[in-house]
């Protein structure tokens, strides 16, 4: 009855509801627009962004232990640690990379040419268990007669030179965004107090205020364990066993060391490259002296991490290898070689982050443990 004398009221709260739909409709598809814009426009600075964020934290304990050498400017020390990292770092870092790129070429040129000498196998490659007769004849083939190996493998060996130079390519590339990213580190390291209350307000406001400490508190530990502890020692036997192969004479040093870095960050000792440059430096050196002082700075060098790992790790958050090995090669199939590095923290962070989750306790379990320790009886 009074719906149909007075139908106004009706109208309006209909009109009023679609315009506020509309209003948010609007709204919503304005902010859409804008991040997906701002994504769009802000893409190719991800990975430079998260490299120089994970550099920043891995490296700014250090940063702080300079600010207070230096009276508290944080500008100098952040400038001050940059010009270190890249004397004592980018430095060795360059020269096993042009190594790598120097020879990946001449052995890509050497196959091509013919030109290159393959030694005679020992007797005993032949007694090696299970593959040891079919690495023997194909070792025996490949010394008397390179080229007729070269041409019936040669699809195979031209998919693995395209391989070989486009790493060598690469290798460059990820130098030049690994400087790019400690230079932005640095400007991080030197804003990091308010940039670290920026972090927890975000983190405050994504999963409230007791969690939030918590949030930021293990990202950091996750980032600089795996950063220190995995990719560190990683990058520090590849050039320890780098410098050794270039001074002993080893061909293709780069190459060796880039096996090094990259078995390193996936978990598998670095042991398993050193044994074979040991065995070719004793088979080809004439001084008995010098071998066995390789033998010696080599096992030592390949056997470092051992040592450094849970020294680094057993302070931070250890990361299980599985997930490491599969962040690292995630990273560098989509990402190339910067993202074999960026892809074993992040995995291992989003890991770290999920099983804080999975084993949190609720809040009705919480206030139940504190009523038990109080004694005092919960409501029922």
């Amino acid at each position: 009855m009074n719906n149909e004398k007075n139908p106004l009221p009706d109208k309006t709260l209909e009109k009023l509801i679609s315009r506020k739909l509309l209003d948010l409709f609007i709204r919503l598809g304005l902010l859409v627009f804008l991040v997906v814009y701002c994504y769009q426009i802000f893409k190719p600075f991800i990975g430079l962004m998260l490299w120089s964020l994970i550099l920043a934290v891995a490296l700014y304990p250090l940063h702080t232990l300079i600010v207070r050498k230096m009276g508290g400017r944080d500008g100098y020390a952040a400038t001050a640690l940059v010009l270190v990292i890249v004397l004592s770092v980018f430095i060795p870092t360059t020269l096993l990379a042009f190594s790598f790129a120097d020879s990946s070429t001449d052995l890509v040129k050497q196959v091509q040419s013919g030109t290159l000498q393959v030694p005679a196998p020992s007797e005993s490659v032949a007694g090696w268990p299970v593959v040891g007769k079919k690495v023997y004849a194909l070792w025996s083939a490949a010394h008397t007669d390179l080229g007729g190996v070269v041409a019936k493998y040669e699809p195979k060996i031209s998919v693995v030179t395209k391989q070989i130079l486009g790493y060598a390519a690469s290798a460059g590339k990820a130098i030049l965004m690994f400087l790019a990213a400690l230079v932005l580190s640095g400007v991080w390291m030197a804003y990091g107090s308010s940039g670290y209350a920026a972090a927890k307000a975000i983190a405050k406001r994504m999963a409230g205020p007791e969690e939030g400490e918590v949030l930021v508190a293990l990202a950091t530990a996750t980032i600089r364990a795996v950063a220190q502890g995995v990719i560190g020692i990683a990058c520090v036997q590849a050039l320890l066993l780098g410098a050794g192969f270039i001074l002993a004479g080893i061909p293709a040093a780069g190459i060796w060391a880039l096996l090094v870095l990259l078995l390193g960050i996936v978990q598998i000792p670095a042991i398993f490259i050193a044994l074979p440059t040991i065995i070719y430096v004793f088979y080809t050196n004439d001084s008995t002296t010098v071998a066995v002082m390789f033998a010696v700075y080599t096992l030592v060098a390949g056997m470092a991490d051992n040592i450094l790992k849970p020294l680094v790790l057993g302070r931070g958050v250890d990361a299980p290898m599985p997930v490491i090995l599969l962040g690292a090669l995630g990273g560098m199939a989509t990402g190339g070689i910067i993202g074999l590095f960026l892809g074993s923290v992040m995995l291992a962070l989003g890991y770290q982050l999920f099983m804080a989750w999975v084993y949190r306790k609720s809040e009705e379990e919480n206030i139940k443990e504190v009523l038990v320790v109080s004694h005092v009886e919960p409501k029922r």
